[in-house]
């Protein structure tokens, strides 16, 4: 999955510029998400990639790189 798509579809949700945006920028310290906001970028993630990503995933993505990492081994070919 690539970056700059992924990167942009966060920058979208929490209404930012995308150059704001690095592979280690972290959702929860950098960004301040709540659990609602996580959830919602989940939710807007699978809609725009097609991948599902379970709770016990999200547990586990903290940053933007975790992102793209999860729905890069997770996609479909």
């Amino acid at each position: 999955m690539d970056f700059n798509v992924i990167a942009a579809i966060v920058a979208d949700q929490f209404d930012m510029d995308v150059e704001d945006l690095e592979e280690d920028t972290d959702l929860l310290e950098d960004l301040g998400c709540t659990s609602v906001d996580v959830v919602e970028l989940i939710v807007a993630l699978e809609s725009a990639t097609g991948v599902s990503i379970p709770d016990e995933a999200v547990d586990s993505i903290r940053t933007i790189g975790d992102i793209v990492n999860y729905l890069s081994e997770h996609a479909e070919d």
